[in-house]
């Protein structure tokens, strides 16, 4: 028997406003759990972040091991990550986060320590003249300088994180990548492009709220624009 014309869910499409209807709420978990493992993961590998940079910029022996060592973890692939984390974690969303946290680091630990370094010399200087210590001139001089350049790391660290979520799909929690995952194993069409594609929105949104909210924190910048 053929399909009947108008079910393109029967006939297995690419495009199909019936799996969209049919599929609402499951498409809605998956993409709220995506979005949670991401923030999760990137609020945490800020954390880490932003100590390792400031003790990188205050040590300067210290800024090797820490850019060298985050570096390595960039290059351990997804899957043997997992792997490696799997004794400590077990098959828990636990151990996708911390897989994305420790990615993280490498674009975060880079992007703020760049930042710091870049702020003028001259500004510290005059900062120190007015009294201000150093508690004082890292959060009202030096953070606020540096922020350009941490809020593009965060930006790619964010973005990449959204990608990286799907990988969690191996341990039943990937998100929009559990959806790609089993669609693919099953060849429905509908499902992978639909997950694929909202893994594309989410990870936009993303980056555009957090350029947004890098706009409103930096208005020097504007004005020097």
């Amino acid at each position: 028997m053929t399909a009947p014309p108008d079910d393109c869910l029967a006939r297995n499409e690419w495009i199909c406003g019936a799996y969209l209807s049919s599929r609402r709420e499951i498409l809605w978990d998956a993409a709220l759990q995506h979005v949670q493992l991401t923030v999760l993961a990137v609020a945490i590998g800020l954390v880490l972040a932003l100590p390792l940079a400031l003790a990188a910029r205050r040590w300067r022996w210290a800024a090797g091991p820490v850019l060298g060592l985050t570096t390595v973890l960039y290059t351990i692939p997804s899957l043997a990550m997992f792997s490696l984390l799997l004794p400590l974690y077990g098959l828990s969303a636990a151990l996708v986060v911390a897989g994305l946290v420790l990615y993280s680091l490498t674009l975060l630990v880079r992007n703020i320590l760049a930042g710091l370094r870049a702020v003028p010399e001259e500004t510290r200087q005059a900062a120190r003249g007015m009294g201000y210590g150093p508690l004082r001139l890292l959060l009202a001089v030096e953070l606020p300088l540096a922020l350009p350049a941490a809020m593009a790391g965060l930006r790619i660290a964010t973005v990449s994180a959204v990608s990286l979520v799907t990988v969690g799909a191996i341990v039943g929690y990937g998100g929009l990548g559990n959806l790609i995952y089993s669609g693919m194993n099953t060849y429905f069409k509908a499902q992978v492009l639909t997950a694929s594609v909202l893994c594309v929105v989410i990870a936009v949104a993303a980056d555009l709220l957090l350029l947004g909210a890098q706009r409103l924190l930096t208005p020097w910048t504007r004005r020097r624009a």
